[in-house]
């Protein structure tokens, strides 16, 4: 009688323990998935503030091509009071809504940058839109020659084609600083120095100390010649014997000599070579 009710004792203590754990369990599941449905709330409401956003500049290069259509300079009759002002009233339209569009993209570029979403189909888009926003440019310096040409001058006209120019000034610069700021980028990677002498001239420029090459930062940079890695892949060293100072790998590398037995240096796999050391010192004799 005792083992029963020992062991009655210990199955519900063990059911218990069950349906402790299952709670737990189902707990921790529950804020797993409230964390992911806010995540994912957040992220909608994320990308629908981005697409509000294109849609508004849509809409804007929309109703601009919509007044563009309503301006006509070719039927001769513009020289009536009322024909003029319906130009003019839809010329500051198309200039209110060019300065609308140019900031609504500028909007849009930040919130792209600040966003979780890095789509490389929204970033294409971003830069038709400006390209868009550059052809404009062009039709408007377009229609102000035939209004001037009319003895039309209007200066919401003139001050959008000065923001517009402005504008594609200010993004060709940032384009072309960015394509110097790669290149600079790109030359410094692909960029290394070499020097070769005699035991004594390395010495001389500090380059070779008591056995030691390159210990100290005192020795003469300006004694090496810079080179491209990928373009500069032999180095002619007009001597009959050489020894490489620095490290670089055995294999990505080998001394040819010419037929009057002067060695040149043929780097095999530059990858390989420069990925130890970019100072390449060759000791000759």
């Amino acid at each position: 009688m005792k083992k029963v009710v020992l062991f009655s004792l210990c199955a519900a203590a063990f059911m218990a323990s069950c349906n402790q754990t299952s709670q737990t369990n189902k707990d921790a599941l529950q804020a797993q998935n409230d964390s992911l449905m806010l995540e994912l709330s957040n992220r909608d409401a994320e990308l629908d503030e981005i697409m509000g956003s294109f849609n508004e500049i849509q809409e804007g290069f929309r109703e601009i091509n919509e007044a563009e259509n309503r301006v006509d300079l070719q039927g001769g009759a513009i020289e009536s009071q009322s024909v003029s002002d319906k130009i003019k009233e839809d010329i500051r339209f198309i200039s209110e809504k060019l300065k609308s569009n140019r900031e609504q993209i500028a909007k849009l570029e930040k919130q792209l940058k600040n966003s979780s979403y890095q789509s490389a189909q929204l970033k294409k888009a971003i830069k038709n839109l400006t390209d868009e926003l550059a052809a404009k440019q062009q039709q408007i310096e377009t229609l102000q020659a035939e209004l001037a040409a009319k003895n039309i001058r209007i200066a919401e006209l003139d001050e959008a084609v000065v923001d517009l120019n402005k504008n594609v000034d200010e993004l060709s610069a940032e384009n072309e600083a960015k394509t110097k700021t790669v290149e600079a980028q790109d030359q410094a990677l692909n960029t290394a120095w070499y020097v070769f002498g005699t035991k004594s001239e390395l010495k001389d420029q500090k380059i070779l100390e008591k056995g030691d090459v390159l210990k100290n930062q005192d020795f003469n940079k300006d004694y090496f010649t810079k080179i491209d890695i990928r373009v500069d892949k032999e180095i002619k060293l007009y001597s009959k014997r050489a020894e490489l100072l620095t490290n670089h790998p055995s294999g990505s590398y080998e001394l040819v000599k010419d037929d009057k037995g002067q060695l040149t240096l043929k780097i095999t796999n530059p990858k390989e070579f420069w990925s130890v050391s970019r100072y390449l010192v060759i000791q000759v004799r």
